[in-house]
């Protein structure tokens, strides 16, 4: 019997071969296990698609590092329906999924949490690049899938170059939602500021800045990351994004960017598996570990 499974993916369990960024992975899930075992817990590292594990035999199971599930996302949604009622999940499977889908920053903005300016096309519906650019009259503008991780199919839009994704749009419209969003200039110079949450508290913060010629911040396409210190209307709005928020996650990162009129400006709630840069500031790891403490004691 566990306290707690820390959920991961099947690259992350033993690898042969470990580069950078699987030592980074490592590095950050050994983090959180230290600090939970220092808890007294007992815990253990799984891949979420391990079909031979019984969930049954843990209390709890926290979600780190699970970052195939972008290319599985029928696979997981079906193991989460079928393993939600054997464990608890930490955040809860009502937290992810409702953060799962991006209509999620339509419910916040409605609770006046700013966000990019943002057209919903839902599935189905018949619009093209070139109609969207004319209504909006954006200079340029993104499309995303609502259900998308690592900038999966997220594409910058112009009027010079519209044309070569409307294919794509098309395609993509036929199987899912979109958002279009007015492209937010600030992030190809200020990039994109993540805000760590524990229990609702600040802890740290990290500068995420896309590579030259990119505007996506992700180091998967290049981009790098600094440490950041975060201003008090930074972590005040971070604070009132998760406060507009259904639910009450135990960890959180709240991505920032500012806007075309240099206001801060929701980018992701980050709810699921986000990285939280433990490596940064190791506190925040026993920060966590205390929160999961006191839920299973609360049990």
């Amino acid at each position: 019997m566990f306290d707690i499974v820390i959920l991961t993916d099947h690259r992350y369990v033993n690898p042969e071969k470990v580069d950078w960024y699987t030592r980074q992975v490592l590095d950050e899930d050994g983090l959180l296990q230290t600090a939970l075992e220092n808890k007294g817990l007992k815990v253990c590292k799984k891949n979420w698609a391990d079909t031979e594990f019984d969930w049954t035999i843990t209390k709890f199971a926290i979600f780190r590092t699970t970052w195939d599930y972008f290319e599985r996302f029928d696979e997981f949604f079906i193991w989460l329906e079928n393993t939600k009622d054997k464990t608890t999940f930490i955040n809860s499977s009502e937290i992810i999924n409702w953060n799962i889908d991006k209509h999620y920053l339509q419910d916040l903005a409605k609770k006046k949490v700013n966000i990019a300016p943002t057209l919903f096309i839902e599935k189905g519906e018949i619009n093209t690049l070139s109609e969207l650019l004319q209504t909006t009259k954006w200079r340029e503008a993104v499309i995303k899938p609502a259900i998308s991780g690592a900038a999966r199919h997220t594409y910058r839009i112009n009027k010079k170059n519209y044309k070569e994704y409307e294919s794509i749009f098309r395609d993509l419209l036929f199987k899912e939602s979109i958002l279009f969003q007015e492209f937010l200039m600030n992030i190809e110079t200020q990039g994109e500021i993540s805000l760590i949450m524990i229990g609702g508290k600040y802890t740290h913060a990290v500068r995420k800045i896309a590579k030259k010629g990119d505007f996506r911040v992700q180091d998967d396409h290049g981009g790098t990351v600094e440490q950041y210190i975060a201003t008090e209307s930074e972590i005040e709005f971070a604070k009132k994004c998760l406060e507009k928020c259904p639910y009450s996650p135990i960890y959180a990162r709240v991505d920032i960017v500012y806007d075309n009129n240099n206001k801060l400006s929701l980018s992701e709630l980050e709810l699921i598996e986000p990285e939280l840069w433990f490596r940064n500031k190791t506190e925040s790891a026993t920060l966590l570990a205390e929160e999961v403490f006191s839920l299973l004691s609360s049990k």
